[in-house]
């Protein structure tokens, strides 16, 4: 039997990063404040493991997001492909060959960016 029992960490303080912590506080207190339930699933979705985070590629979003649309990526966003139409994307996190693609023809935004542009969160669709 065991003497010292391991403690076991909680779940919801164990990011590292606080840049993340303080987007995941954010985006609870605007879920609450603005009556937003995107908010909140954003906020969950980003609490998960790197490794269970959402990967999207660019062919995916210009697939199925409408012209002049905003998407948001609670993860990656992947070069693969090409745009066609005027789209917003917002994400966690761009690569570098995504960045110059969406630049190119739509718009790249933060997560915050987003938080501020549009705090209600209305015609924002979650892809991934």
């Amino acid at each position: 039997m065991l003497e010292n029992p391991v403690p076991r960490i909680n779940k919801m303080k164990r990011h590292k990063n606080p840049n993340l912590a303080g987007l995941i506080q954010e985006l609870k207190k605007l879920s609450i404040e603005k009556k937003v339930k995107l908010w909140k699933r954003i906020a969950t979705d980003l609490e998960k493991p790197t490794r269970n985070r959402r990967i999207v590629n660019i062919c995916k979003i210009n697939k199925y997001a409408k012209p002049n649309e905003t998407v948001i990526v609670p993860g990656k966003v992947l070069g693969v492909g090409e745009l066609d139409r005027k789209i917003s994307i917002a994400a966690y996190n761009f690569s570098e060959e995504a960045l110059g693609k969406i630049k190119a023809k739509g718009e790249a935004l933060t997560i915050q960016e987003l938080m501020q542009k549009n705090p209600k969160a209305s015609k924002v669709r979650i892809i991934g």
